[in-house]
């Protein structure tokens, strides 16, 4: 496996947010890392891609992928020195994956799929779509929200990662979410 998609070791548990664009992932990562005081770890990919959005108009290639969990496993690894006890990760390589998936027919991408599944989170938090579409340059499924929540909800059963749903308003997922770290994570 190649060294900069190798997450680091670290005494932190590591808690990602998991499901379709635009579902509350990083709300909720903030709130939870304040509640927590301790650090979050933004998605890497919306600063890369909108950055290649703004120079060429053009959104995402297959060839971005690996530099994008490149940068959010190093990111990642480096938030997490910073963590205290719990690190909240807005996403991770196995999203990226499959994103990968599913806008390139072809896409095998194992390289990125061994790595992230080599990696270890604590727990996984799937977001659900009954939070407003908000749209912006990067997001371009308002209309296959259900579909997408679908492929990440069998993406994490398939690989038998530990997933806690969260649905509902804010001040509920964010009770969901505390509630399950409270019952499965000694921190």
């Amino acid at each position: 496996m190649k060294e900069s998609l190798k997450q680091t070791h670290t005494s932190c548990h590591r808690i990602v947010f998991f499901g379709p664009e635009s579902t509350g992932k990083t709300s909720i990562a903030k709130q939870l890392a304040a509640h927590y005081n301790t650090s979050w770890v933004p998605e890497f990919a919306r600063e890369y891609l909108q950055k290649k959005y703004d120079d060429v108009g053009i959104i995402c290639e297959e060839t971005d992928l690996i530099p994008i969990a490149k940068g959010q496993m190093e990111l990642e690894n480096t938030m997490a020195e910073k963590a205290n006890k719990l690190l909240f990760c807005d996403t991770n390589m196995l999203q990226t994956y499959y994103y990968g998936k599913v806008y390139y027919e072809n896409y095998k991408g194992e390289t990125l799929k061994n790595a992230a599944l080599k990696a270890s989170y604590a727990l996984y938090f799937l977001t659900y779509i009954d939070v407003p579409w908000e749209a912006d340059d990067l997001r371009d499924k308002p209309h296959q929200r259900e579909e997408m929540f679908n492929l990440f909800k069998q993406a994490l059963e398939e690989n038998n990662l530990p997933y806690v749903l969260l649905k509902g308003t804010a001040e509920e997922r964010l009770q969901i979410a505390i509630n399950a770290i409270e019952k499965n994570l000694k921190h």
